[in-house]
């Protein structure tokens, strides 16, 4: 790799007319603050919680183009279901987030079953744990937020990008500021990919155009606006599954089982928007109001398969069958329309009563979602087979109903940071919740209405026990609702459950001493678990996740390592099913070890050569814990070089990853009552140059 990196470096430097000596600084890196978490500007070095962000520099240097990719990143963040073509998941702390209500875009309620582009975000803010003062319903593992581009100044960025097979991306980013004292700020991104990766009869398109502004009213008024728009449009790519009841070792990870004649992309086309005011009413008081919207229209299609009639498999887990074959359906859900819309509105500020220091914010978050459908396919059109050499004939009749859905929630909520003493500090939150929700399949016919209010409380303290190093203990609570798959082998197909209400414990420290940071935690979080038979769907007993997890980083000198791992013990109790108890979820490693490396070369200037090594363990494919998948490591390389021509910034980024095209199952999701198999990508190169006047 370094032999790579130093073609890369020496291709691109160009001759300049004076050399002038270079100045290196280092030092501790600023803690940054995590927004979603609700405690405004608070450091996360000082924060008593568990969060991760992801600044666009960090993506760029390791080739993240999805949300899927900080798999790599975080120790407690894995794979959930992530298929190419497709939205993303992904499991915290073993949990998965349900992408109708974990993830946030400017601290506001989206939906995330949709493609979210990622080149006009600035970060990506990763809250872990349950989040009951942050969302009035979420799943346990965490919360998501999306932090779009502010105009900062002058800006003119573009990107020329090659990935995989023939990725081709290109993308520009342009803001400004103008007007009297610079009172007015607008920046626009625009990107547009060519789609062709490494699996094949994946070839697709994606585009993006992203425009935010901003107006300085006066010294203590500002006016943010944004607003984005994308699509994608890409076929999907199916799992693999067990051949009856073996594992089948990974094979050619290029083979994709959607490669039929008639086989649609699938396609999400996405707008979003949203409008903040933010007043300063005193030096230590101020307002915000916040109003976004969301709408998205997709078509789901894909050539699935699901299942082996052929060896009367009836009864989960379904397979494929034994001798590499399987059941093939054209499913087709077309003009699927979702829409949500949010309004937050929050005052926050300091003041002391009792000689006790308080930061307060209090506020209300109103937000309404409906999703409107067609009727879909899910036809048996025959028989495929692993190696995707079957054809088979199309069949789309939409026969099958699907559910609409309309929901409102009104939710107040109330946090305080208090200060007992310099080195002391207690966190409370409380959210109180109402929501509203109402059902109706396709064909006209109700389902059910209900109403709930529910209120979730949040606690913490913290406690400096030396300069820049904290211990802290948390408990808090969270709610969440779930809705049997709309599919028709289901006997209630989009039917909600009771809420179910979880909580967690954690215990963690963090700390820095000169070139070393750290932080430490252990979590404990009961959830009510819910039973998918692939028939049926309800809740049964409760998973119980505990687990200790930890990250470093070191400057040791021109070297920078970042690793994390994370140890999870993760088990069923009070199931119907005894035999159930004590197992295993599915889909979910016990360890997992993440490392980053960077170098920076003193013999060549703006050269920094990048490493990173995944480690997860082995998964279980069912709740009966009968079969698994061995565990993997992955190794992935790259550099950096930066260098100017002129007043233009250039840096060239070159990347292999899964250097050594290590052949393995990356994850196996337990989807629909069924076990499915996804590969690691096989080795992926990637080439990108950046140039910013």
């Amino acid at each position: 790799m370094a032999g790579l990196a130093t073609l890369a470096a020496s291709g691109v430097a160009l001759a300049q007319s004076a050399t002038l000596p270079t100045v290196t600084v280092t030092g501790q890196r600023p803690s940054p603050s995590v927004g979603v978490a609700g405690f405004g500007d608070e450091p996360l070095a000082s924060s008593p919680f568990s969060a991760q962000v992801v600044t666009q520099t960090e993506m760029k240097d390791r080739g993240t183009r999805r949300l899927s990719d900080l798999t790599q990143i975080d120790a407690s963040v894995s794979d959930a279901y992530n298929a190419a073509g497709y939205w993303d998941f992904l499991t915290v702390r073993g949990f998965v987030l349900d992408n109708r209500y974990n993830f946030r875009r400017e601290g506001l309620p989206i939906n995330a079953e949709t493609s979210i582009p990622l080149d006009n975000k600035a970060r990506i803010e990763l809250l872990k744990g349950t989040s009951g003062i942050q969302a009035g319903t979420s799943a346990p593992g965490g919360l998501v937020n999306y932090v779009v581009k502010r105009p900062t100044g002058t800006t003119t960025s573009a990107i020329l990008g090659w990935q995989g097979s023939n990725n081709r991306l290109a993308a520009v980013d342009v803001g400004t500021r103008f007007g009297a004292m610079q009172s007015f700020g607008v920046r626009v991104n625009a990107a547009y990919e060519h789609l062709d990766p490494e699996i094949r009869s994946l070839r697709g398109h994606r585009h993006l155009l992203a425009v935010a502004a901003d107006w300085r009213l006066g010294a203590n008024t500002l006016l943010e606006a944004e607003f984005e728009t994308s699509r994608r449009s890409q076929p999907s790519q199916p799992g693999f599954s067990m051949l009856g009841a073996v594992v089948p070792a990974p094979g050619d990870p290029r083979i994709n089982l959607n490669n039929q004649p008639w086989t649609l992309p699938v396609v999400f086309d996405a707008n979003a928007a949203t409008l903040r005011l933010q007043q300063r009413l005193t030096e230590d008081w101020r307002m915000a109001a916040t109003l976004g919207t969301q709408r998205l229209r997709s078509d789901d299609r894909v050539a699935f398969p699901f299942g082996c009639s052929a060896q009367g498999q009836v009864a989960p887990p379904f397979t494929y069958c034994s001798d590499g074959t399987f059941d093939l359906f054209d499913f087709r859900s077309e003009n699927e329309r979702r829409r949500t819309d949010a309004l937050d509105v929050s005052i926050s500020g300091k003041l002391t009563l009792g000689g006790i220091a308080h930061d307060l914010t209090a506020g209300v978050l109103y937000s309404r979602y409906i999703a409107r459908f067609q009727n879909l396919a899910f036809n048996f059109v025959g028989t495929g087979n692993v190696l995707g050499t079957a054809v088979t004939p199309p069949d789309p009749q939409t026969l099958s109903f699907n559910t609409n859905r309309d929901e409102r929630s009104t939710e107040l909520y109330l946090r305080d940071g208090l200060r007992i003493t310099p080195s002391f500090r207690a966190w409370a939150g409380l959210r109180h919740t109402r929501i509203s929700r109402s059902s109706a399949t396709t064909d006209g016919i109700a389902g059910p209405a209900y109403s709930q209010a529910f209120t979730t409380p949040w606690l913490a303290l913290s406690h400096e026990f030396s300069p820049q190093q904290i211990a802290y203990a948390s408990w808090g609570q969270g709610i969440e609702s779930v809705v049997t798959p709309t599919l028709p082998s289901y006997a209630n197909p989009g039917r909600a459950l009771p809420a179910l209400k979880s909580r967690q414990f954690e215990l963690g420290v963090k700390g820095g001493v000169d070139a070393f940071q750290w932080t430490a935690a252990y979590f404990d979080i009961d959830r009510p678990a819910a039973t998918d038979t692939g028939a049926d769907f309800f809740i049964d007993g409760s998973a119980l996740h505990r687990g200790v997890e930890g990250n470093v980083e070191a400057q040791l000198g021109a070297l920078t390592l970042e690793a994390g791992a994370m140890a999870l013990k993760a088990e069923r109790r009070g199931s119907q099913s005894a035999a159930d108890n004590g197992k295993r979820p599915a889909n979910v490693p016990k360890r997992t070890f993440k490392l980053q490396g960077r170098y920076r070369v003193e013999a060549q200037p703006g050269l920094t050569l990048l490493a990173g090594l995944v480690y997860e363990s082995d998964r279980m494919l069912h709740t009966s814990n009968v079969a698994s998948i061995p565990g993997w490591t992955r190794v992935d390389l790259g550099s950096r070089y930066e260098h100017k021509v002129g007043a233009t910034q250039l840096t060239w980024r070159v990347g292999v990853d899964n250097v050594f095209d290590k052949r393995a199952w990356r994850e196996s999701p337990f989807q629909f009552g069924h076990v499915y198999l996804y590969p690691l990508a096989p080795r992926t190169y990637r080439v990108s140059l950046q140039a910013d006047l």
